[in-house]
């Protein structure tokens, strides 16, 4: 188990994941002023994007880190095509979420409210559009509130998705709950224990299970959804935690790994269902992690390898795009934060296009002039 690695101006926002190997701080000798708040890009798809929260409690569990709460609750922000565009803008994070990430990741330098006043494209609460369409759960890395991939939700959304992100408490530095409180994170201390990816991994794996069983009554527009096209994608070790839900749960068709090692063991009778690994250059074979390639060789179904020139571990997540607003001047070679964003949203999207609609999208097939940061592992794949 890799320490958790909170690298002050090096955090590309947000600290790198206790549940991927750290990525050396990518810092400026002297850091420029915040920019003020930032702006998330636009969706690309061509529907108007709505978000809801919900807050959910199993009562089936206890709380693995809370001692004193007798059931899991989870926060569950939704994103959805909806009717009209117009409306209130949802927030990015509360204030007090902001100040408490700041904290957690020591960023002292910029207004505590600042990861607050991020301007999102999600209307709040509007009325959900559509029939039949797919559901993808979302699960954040370690240390972090799942509004760190509201970039790549609202554009899922746009093209048609219904996404579930899932906050996990006690594992995030901010999370919260339903009657208002915020909860810390408690995980945080036990981050080098033997066996701790693992059991995270697993602890989100019926988080998963139960937002699936919960999701259908608990939220008003769930007429729209079809049950029967579930994939599940995560960031660092939400990435882990998509396999290790799959492995649990046969309702998740597909899932997708963004530069988390991963800790669910695959049957050496090997895995069948759809899977796509999307990484920094860290990721190649031979390189920091050997987990994707102890999996790879168990994948049995469709599986594709991706790593991406230039990035960094927090290159799939809003990091990059955030930077600007706290003072933060990436490193030169480094993916420039729209692009990591473009990126992302494209063989994301394509992935689930692919298997959740049945639809064509040879960019997963072999490489694009248009996107030449992205190299297919492990044939074409050699160190950077």
């Amino acid at each position: 188990m890799r320490p958790i690695a909170v690298a002050l101006a090096g955090l590309a926002v947000l600290a790198a994941s206790a549940c991927t190997a750290p990525t050396p701080p990518r810092t400026a000798a002297v850091a420029p002023p915040p920019s003020g708040p930032a702006t998330l890009p636009a969706p690309t798809g061509e529907h108007p994007v709505g978000t809801t929260v919900l807050h959910l409690k199993d009562t089936s569990r206890p709380d693995p880190w809370n001692l004193d709460a007798e059931a899991r609750e989870l926060k569950v922000t939704l994103w959805y095509p909806a009717e009209e565009r117009g409306g209130r803008r949802a927030p990015y994070m509360s204030a007090e979420e902001s100040e408490l990430v700041l904290k957690g990741l020591r960023s002292a330098n910029v207004p505590p409210d600042t990861l607050s006043r991020t301007r999102t494209n999600a209307v709040a609460d509007a009325e959900p559009a559509g029939r039949e369409l797919p559901l993808v759960l979302l699960s954040p890395g370690f240390t972090k509130p799942v509004s760190t991939l509201t970039s790549l939700a609202e554009d899922l959304a746009s093209r048609g998705y219904v996404v579930a992100g899932i906050d996990h408490p006690y594992e995030s530095y901010a999370t919260t709950l339903a009657d208002g409180t915020v909860a810390e994170c408690l995980a945080c201390d036990s981050d080098t224990d033997p066996g701790f990816g693992t059991g995270v991994a697993q602890v989100r794996a019926a988080d998963a299970s139960f937002v699936l069983d919960r999701l259908p009554s608990a939220w008003d527009g769930s007429a729209v959804l079809d049950r029967s096209r579930i994939a599940m994608a995560g960031q660092s070790i939400g990435g882990a935690s998509a396999l290790a839900a799959m492995a649990r749960d046969s309702r998740i068709r597909a899932g997708i790994n963004l530069d988390g090692s991963t800790y669910a063991r695959i049957p050496k009778s090997g895995f069948s269902r759809p899977f796509l690994f999307v990484g920094a250059p860290e990721h190649v074979p031979g390189g920091r992690d050997p987990s994707w390639e102890r999996d790879w060789k168990l994948l049995t179904g469709w599986k594709r390898w991706i790593v991406v020139t230039g990035a960094d571990h927090q290159s799939f997540t809003d990091g990059p795009l955030l930077q600007g607003s706290l003072g933060i001047t990436p490193a030169y070679g480094a993916l420039p934060a729209r692009r990591s964003a473009e990126l992302t949203r494209t063989y994301v999207a394509a992935f689930l296009d692919r298997h959740l609609k049945a639809q064509e999208r040879p960019v997963l097939d072999e490489p694009s002039p248009r996107y030449p940061e992205v190299r297919f592992c492990p044939s074409a794949c050699g160190d950077s």
